[in-house]
């Protein structure tokens, strides 16, 4: 059965130093892309999917994230707050497990941003999330399609969604897009301390455990300043 997620992870500790000067002030998910920072763009998708509860990580200039997502209400808004370890993306979810629950939850991260086609990507997510086939559904970007992307693609994806990692020379179709549904049970033995989500993506593509759903929409990669414009000018182009 189809699942429906009420909770999120927003991964939001980055240092976000390729986007540099802008985040010498503030932290990469409060940068302004087309009128609204980075994170309102992920925290009304969420919202609007009917997450109630989206817990949100902070490490670098944590004030300025505290500060502005203290009076939203959908999603309500839980700090994580890392700011005197680092912990990775692997190592942020399981601090924050015990405020995400038992069941899947939404798991984006803070500076992905995309345009929805016909219909919400997250909606699609959930609507296509089986617990008893797969412990990750990410959201997978076509690069060929995407926005301020140039890199060599993430992985393969097979009709059925099965995911293929990409190899070291290879070049593959789909790039991850920052959005997914996971189990909390994938991190039943997870490491202590700082380590990369990537590791717990590959031990699940290894058990045939990860899946991938085909992005309907635009993706935007903003990894550097000059993305931002990129951004907004295709923004700009949607609602025309």
């Amino acid at each position: 059965m189809p699942v429906t997620p009420t909770k999120a992870m927003v991964l939001a500790a980055g240092l976000g130093v390729r986007m540099r000067p802008l985040t010498d002030h503030i932290p990469k998910p409060m940068v302004p892309v087309a009128g609204q920072p980075l994170l309102d763009h992920v925290l009304d998708k969420l919202g609007n999917a009917g997450v109630v509860e989206a817990v949100v990580n902070v490490h670098y200039l944590p004030e300025k994230i505290i500060d502005h997502v203290a009076k939203r209400t959908r999603p309500r808004v839980i700090i994580s707050d890392e700011r005197d370890i680092v912990l990775g993306t692997g190592g942020g979810v399981v601090k924050a497990l015990p405020l995400l629950g038992e069941t899947p939850f939404f798991h984006v991260n803070a500076d992905t941003l995309w345009i929805d086609g016909v219909q919400p990507n997250l909606a699609r997510l959930a609507a296509a999330f089986d617990p008893a086939r797969m412990d990750i559904l990410l959201l997978m970007a076509p690069t060929t399609s995407s926005i301020g992307y140039g890199g060599r693609g993430d992985y393969a994806m097979l009709p059925d969604g099965v995911l293929r990692k990409r190899k070291e020379h290879q070049v593959v179709p789909f790039v991850y897009a920052g959005a997914a549904i996971m189990s909390p049970s994938l991190f039943t033995d997870a490491p202590a301390g700082e380590f990369s989500l990537t590791k717990i993506f590959d031990r699940a593509n290894e058990q045939e455990r990860l899946f991938g759903l085909r992005l309907d929409g635009v993706w935007m990669h903003v990894g550097t300043p000059e993305a931002v414009q990129a951004a907004e000018e295709a923004f700009l182009e949607s609602v025309a």
